[in-house]
């Protein structure tokens, strides 16, 4: 399956608008923003957990990255409520799950295949002055930033980069990202977008697309 699979090009889209699917396991659904493979995918999803639903245990070869968007994600290494930013990287296994039902934002076989820095944070704390970066390396940059309404946000992109509005809204390019909302922008590109009348949180990555490509499976 190849979705959003150009990274040439800019993509918009309103998350909230997709109808759920079904995944393979009973009670977790998805919506689809970005996907290279079948099952076993270069992905990137919104995932939501019913109450009480789990996926079995498994590893990460390719390792994951996530945010908790609404209610408490959990495995065995501990509970991961709303605004958490986990990265688990290749090697990793759990067995996920939401006693109360979640929703999470979550990026698949996205990582160096040699990073082992596996942490978690909370975003909000950690944006003490309205800024946090959450990880740095050679091949990307993840951010959050919580802005004022009116705020700018500016980037120059010189390898890509994607983000997704947590609350508020955002406007770029004529388009209004409103909670949800999911942007990518190639390489090369200027991201300069506008924090709403009521502000805006967003998660950000940049850097990456020139590694973008499909799990080695």
């Amino acid at each position: 399956m190849e979705l959003n699979a150009d990274f040439d090009k800019r993509v918009v889209v309103h998350s909230d608008a997709i109808d759920w699917k079904a995944s393979p396991m009973p009670g977790v659904d998805r919506r689809m923003l970005d996907r290279i493979g079948g099952e076993v995918a270069r992905a990137t999803t919104i995932v939501r957990y019913a109450p009480n639903s789990k996926f079995s245990a498994h590893t990460h070869t390719g390792g994951e990255e996530f945010i908790v968007l609404d209610g408490v994600f959990q495995d065995e290494h501990g509970d991961y409520p709303a605004g958490t930013y986990v990265r688990n990287p290749p090697t990793t296994s759990h067995t996920p799950g939401s006693d109360e039902g979640c929703t999470i934002f979550v990026k698949l076989w996205q990582f160096d295949m040699d990073d082992r820095n596996q942490f978690r944070v909370d975003m909000d704390n950690a944006a003490s002055d309205g800024h946090a970066v959450l990880h740095h390396d050679a091949r990307e940059t993840v951010t959050y930033h919580r802005l004022a309404p009116g705020a700018p946000l500016t980037d120059g992109l010189a390898g890509g980069g994607e983000l997704l509005v947590l609350s508020g809204s955002l406007t770029e390019g004529g388009d209004v990202l409103k909670t949800g909302g999911w942007l990518r922008l190639p390489e090369d590109a200027v991201l300069n977008a506008k924090a709403g009348s009521e502000g805006a949180t967003v998660w950000m990555k940049t850097g990456h697309l020139p590694h973008a490509r499909p799990p080695a499976v």
